[in-house]
């Protein structure tokens, strides 16, 4: 047998009994975690639930909007760069205030998002 063939058998041998372990032992390991992510998630339900979703600047977009389609000012034709289809302005609202606020204007002069 080549030293090549040895040293592959070694490899396989040693590695076989440790995938073999990682897959009858994980479960055991992680059983406890389960009660642990629950309570996680709780929580963290909780915090989001606590805080309303409110735009602060909402009368001031509005008020923007209204003056743009006064003016006739076209909206911004393009969307950022991390628009995803199926996004809607509040997504947005995590990312840019200026963004948002091009994206209701669109929405408003359009009827559609970008």
């Amino acid at each position: 047998m080549s030293n090549l063939r040895k040293a592959r058998s070694t490899k396989s041998a040693i590695a076989w009994p440790a995938i073999a372990a990682g897959i009858f032992f994980a479960p055991a390991v992680f059983a406890g975690d389960e009660e642990d992510m629950a309570a996680m998630q709780q929580r963290l339900n909780q915090e989001v639930m606590s805080k309303p979703f409110t735009v602060e600047d909402a009368k001031k977009i509005d008020a923007y909007v209204e003056d743009a389609l006064k003016k006739g000012v076209k909206p911004v034709q393009s969307a950022p760069t991390y628009w995803q289809p199926g996004y809607t302005c509040s997504n947005l609202w995590t990312h840019s205030y200026y963004d948002y606020q091009n994206c209701a204007y669109y929405y408003r002069y359009y009827g559609r998002y970008w």
